[in-house]
C-alpha cells in the first residue's frame, strides 16, 4: 500500500488523474476543472505526477508554447485501481456528509 500512496497521495493527484485520464489537457484547462486547486500546487502536483511516469509532458513548438498532460499506461493503471476506492467514497459519502473541519468534498472519478 505504501508505494501506491507515494505515488497518489494527497488531495489532489487522484482527481488530476481523472481529469487527465479523460482527456489530455492544458494547464488552464486543469486550473478550471478543478477550481479549487492553487497555480503552485497545481505545478507541483504535475510535476510531482510527471516524475513518477502517471502523466506525461508535452511542450508542442508553437509560439507561444502549448503544453498539454496526457495519461501514461502506469498512470491509467493506477487510475483502475482507483476505482474501488472511488465506490467504496460514494457508497459512504453520507456517513460523514463530507463535512469534516477541513475537508472538501470532491468529486468521485468515473462518474461513481
Amino acid at each position: 500500500m505504501g508505494p501506491a500512496l507515494e505515488v497518489i497521495g494527497g488531495k489532489w493527484k487522484a482527481l488530476l488523474l481523472w481529469q487527465i485520464h479523460k482527456a489530455p489537457a492544458r494547464f488552464g484547462e486543469l486550473k478550471r476543472l478543478v477550481p479549487d486547486i492553487s497555480e503552485k500546487m497545481l505545478i507541483q502536483q504535475l510535476r510531482e505526477m510527471e516524475a513518477d511516469g502517471i502523466v506525461h509532458r508535452e511542450v508542442f513548438p508553437e509560439v507561444p508554447p502549448r503544453v498539454e498532460y496526457s495519461i501514461t499506461e502506469f498512470g491509467i493503471e493506477l487510475d483502475n485501481a482507483l476505482i474501488p476506492l472511488a465506490r467504496w467514497g460514494k457508497q459512504h459519502a453520507g456517513r460523514s456528509d463530507g463535512q469534516r473541519p477541513g475537508k472538501a468534498s470532491v468529486l468521485a472519478p468515473h462518474g461513481l
